[in-house]
């Protein structure tokens, strides 16, 4: 029986803390949607636009992040795409906002039977619209070669392996947004980020075809700790 199916008989437990009662108690949901604000990774590779989240990778959000995107439990789409959203909103001002997910990989994709961060880009556009917002979502980043698992890299190793990994498709499932040349802010969109190296490789292929992003959007941040030899905790 998947998680998901679970998810929906069993009595919920927090995904961030495993108490009883919710998918995610009020202690945790404060720490996800409690702190939207900019935060860079240091250093930050050459690139990278402006970040924002929703929170610091705490342990409890982490636990939620993990949960829904490496086990299964697509149920807490919602309130991490409502995190996304609000820093979103926090960053954009008074712009329409034209959100374009980082896409997984294929044999991730495969694995996990879903995308996780496109739904939570559509879900974080639902969200904004609901609240007055104008917000379109636009799957035009693929990526168009195989790249290592990032876990264990460093900062430069990560930008070595992302380097041209992604590329822009324009087609008829991927037609060119309105948005591109006009006044709305356009944001990458991705779960986490750590050392940046994917949201910089995600904003030179948007570059590449002539679109500026105005800056990335994630649910959370992880603090860097760079360590000696080179190598850092991104």
């Amino acid at each position: 029986m998947t998680t998901a199916m679970l998810d929906l008989i069993l009595p919920p437990r927090c995904a961030g803390c495993d108490a009883p009662g919710s998918l995610v108690c009020p202690r945790c949901a404060a720490e996800l949607h409690g702190t939207p604000a900019r935060r860079m990774p240091d250093p930050a590779p050459p690139g990278l636009p402006e970040c924002w989240s929703a929170a610091e990778y705490t342990p409890a959000v982490r636990r939620a992040v993990i949960a829904y995107k490496e086990r299964g439990r697509t149920v807490l789409a919602p309130p991490l795409a409502g995190a996304l959203a609000l820093a979103v909103a926090t960053a954009a001002g008074e712009r329409p906002v034209l959100l374009v997910p980082v896409p997984s990989a294929r044999p991730a994709h495969r694995r996990r039977g879903h995308d996780p961060v496109a739904r939570l880009a559509e879900l974080a556009a639902g969200c904004l619209r609901q609240a007055g917002w104008p917000a379109t979502v636009a799957r035009v980043l693929v990526q168009r070669r195989r790249v290592a698992d990032q876990a264990g890299l460093s900062s430069l190793q990560r930008a070595a392996n992302l380097s041209t990994a992604f590329s822009v498709t324009i087609g008829r499932n991927a037609p060119v947004p309105r948005s591109w040349g006009g006044t709305e802010a356009i944001v990458l969109v991705d779960d986490i980020v750590t050392t940046g190296a994917t949201l910089a490789e995600a904003a030179r292929a948007m570059r590449e075809v002539g679109v500026t992003p105005s800056f990335a959007a994630t649910v959370a941040a992880t603090r860097r700790r760079v360590r000696t030899g080179g190598r850092d905790g991104g």
